[in-house]
């Protein structure tokens, strides 16, 4: 044996030595011939929660905040990625070195970033020493968006994993992505074909929606009104004399919608100063939900969708027609319907 590795194997026989029994592991060795052995998680991020049931992660994802918790809850640290070449990379992997144990991590995809519409609520924006104190709530001044544009896209998930002190390699796991942010575009038709003027038409959106629970879950704190993002005419066809056909449309960027809501729409008639229609939000989405989606529950189906494109038709006397709704280019007939709250 070389006097360099005589050396060598006397100082690690007295480093291991120094060192109480129950506190080494395999990777508190070392070795001379070998690279060091690691001990942690490797997370994969996938955001499949849609309609297409495909991961967007990597497309839609432009900045990701990992929070580290351990077993009982209690914080420990925060990792961000802005770097958009790795998030759009689909073999890109979150490497985490962690002592044995147990963790929870709270991922959230858009909070990071410079135009990020969410922040955490806890004083200086700080991340709250516990778990149960997490919470996450739209900016102030951002109902709907603002300057042209729709809310930034915010993203949850969750995941647990425990190290173990005989694992010698990164542990692997997956953190499901949901998307909670929302774009409804709507339109008013005038059911004899002619032009309708979109100054004449006020869109809004109530909800108490703006702040979310460590879980993700709508924490109830006050009605706030939504105002279009855009609004303006669109063209909806030409006449037989030649004449454009146009139809008022406003763009609304909210928060999660969940089945318990109590979001409405509605649409008011400048000139007469009445409302065109005020339905209920989350129960006029669900009627979307054809035969081909009858198995899946109303929340995934609100969660799983993000962009809305509702077309209501106006009659002659300026009133919603409620027999009929097109949502998402499905025409959906409602029955047995006398007046607008029959929806409620």
């Amino acid at each position: 044996m070389s006097l360099k590795k005589h050396l060598i194997n006397a100082l690690v026989g007295t480093a291991i030595a120094a060192v109480p029994a129950t506190a080494l592991t395999s990777c508190d060795l070392i070795y001379t011939d070998l690279e060091p052995c690691t001990q942690g998680v490797e997370l994969r991020f996938i955001y499949d929660y849609n309609m297409e049931f495909a991961n967007a992660f990597p497309a839609q994802v432009d900045c990701l905040t990992l929070l580290v918790y351990d077993g009982a809850g209690k914080y420990l640290a925060t990792h961000t990625v802005t770097d958009r070449s790795l998030l759009s990379d689909e073999d890109w992997r979150m490497q985490l070195r962690l002592d044995p144990g147990e963790y929870r991590f709270i991922a959230y995809g858009g909070m990071a970033c410079e135009n990020a519409s969410f922040e955490f609520t806890s004083p200086s924006r700080a991340i709250p020493a516990l778990l149960s104190d997490l919470e996450v709530a739209m900016k102030p001044g951002l109902l709907g968006g603002q300057d042209g544009k729709p809310l930034h896209n915010l993203f949850y998930g969750q995941g647990t994993m425990t190290i173990a002190k005989t694992d010698t390699d990164y542990r692997r796991t997956t953190i499901y992505m949901i998307k909670d942010t929302n774009n409804l575009r709507v339109l008013l038709a005038n059911a004899d074909g002619t032009s309708l003027a979109s100054d004449d038409f006020d869109f809004t959106l109530t909800d108490d929606n703006t702040l979310l629970g460590w879980d993700n879950a709508i924490i109830p704190t006050q009605t706030v009104t939504y105002t279009p993002w855009t609004s303006g005419n669109a063209l909806g066809g030409i006449t037989v004399t030649g004449d454009p056909i146009y139809m008022p449309f406003a763009e609304i960027s909210t928060s999660r919608i969940v089945t318990a809501s109590t979001a409405r729409l509605t649409v008011t008639r400048k000139s007469q100063g009445t409302n065109v229609l005020s339905i209920p939000l989350a129960k006029t989405l669900l009627l979307l939900r054809s035969q081909q989606y009858e198995s899946m529950a109303d929340q995934e189906f609100l969660d799983r969708n993000s962009e809305w494109r509702l077309i209501f038709f106006i009659d002659e006397q300026g009133n919603w027609m409620d027999a009929n709704i097109v949502i998402n280019d499905w025409d959906v007939r409602i029955n047995d319907i006398d007046d607008m709250g029959a929806l409620d």
